[in-house]
């Protein structure tokens, strides 16, 4: 039996020239999740250096995860394309943003902002990360609904038959996605922050176990997903997603057993 992929448009609304898409869409909602989360955290926590800064760290984040995410796109999964089109690295419209570099882009632009203003980093990042999956879950939903990186052929029983996936049934990926480093990550964190701040655990806790959470899900959830054509797999098994998150996982075990200075 094999599903067939609904068919939802990806542009929700048209008005003129000017469409509103689905992904775009989820993007939104999450960045204001994550906004709304923080500014809850700001107060209830008392975070009275933060404050502030909120908004103007908030564009800086957003800036380092837009530069980020497609220069993280170029260098990991197409850096041979690009070398020979190197005017299309600025054409995002066209597609192609890499999560490992968005969360480097937002790592760098959150330390420079942070040492200029003299906030605690790690602190910081606690607060952000644990509102962080509320977005990567809305932003894999939008990837289901353009029906993009789709799975790998499959017979179970929730395999479908994505557009442009051929007429094998795949699974949905996407949508494992979504459950794992999304919604069960958001519901591990959110619950586990305001234990930290409670027990007075060490600064840069959430943000390690994010780290650790994070590569463990896509690490698994890779070997569902179809592994992008022009890279295909290291030593036939290994994809680029999960060599890179395997490095996630590493920074987080350095983090989680470093001796606080």
């Amino acid at each position: 039996m094999m599903l067939s992929f609904p068919e939802i448009d990806p542009v929700l609304l048209s008005l003129g020239p000017v469409k509103i898409h689905w992904y775009g869409l989820m993007y939104l909602l999450g960045f204001s999740a994550s906004y709304l989360l923080v500014h809850h955290q700001i107060k209830t926590f008392k975070l009275d250096r933060l404050a502030p800064c909120f908004d103007n760290l908030n564009f800086a984040l957003l800036l380092g995860l837009i530069a980020g995410g497609r220069l993280g796109y170029v260098l990991f999964y197409n850096p041979t394309y690009y070398l020979h089109h190197p005017l299309e690295i600025l054409a995002t419209w066209q597609g192609g943003m890499s999560f490992h570099g968005g969360l480097l882009g937002v790592v760098v632009s959150g330390i420079i902002f942070c040492r200029r203003h003299r906030l605690n980093l790690p602190a910081t990042a606690d607060c952000y990360t644990a509102t962080v999956p509320i977005g990567l879950g809305l932003g894999r939903i939008g990837n289901f609904i353009n029906g993009e990186l789709y799975g790998r052929v499959s017979d179970v029983p929730w395999a479908m038959v994505f557009p442009g996936g051929g007429p094998e049934s795949r699974h949905p990926s996407q949508l494992y996605e979504a459950g794992l480093e999304g919604f069960l990550l958001f519901a591990i964190l959110w619950p586990l922050r305001k234990i930290q701040v409670k027990n007075n655990w060490p600064d840069g806790r959430i943000f390690a176990t994010f780290l650790l959470l994070y590569g463990i899900f896509r690490f698994l959830v890779e070997n569902f997903r179809e592994p992008d054509q022009h890279i295909g797999l290291l030593a036939g098994w290994l994809s680029r997603g999960q060599i890179l998150s395997s490095l996630m996982i590493g920074v987080a075990l350095v983090l989680f057993f470093r001796k606080s200075p």
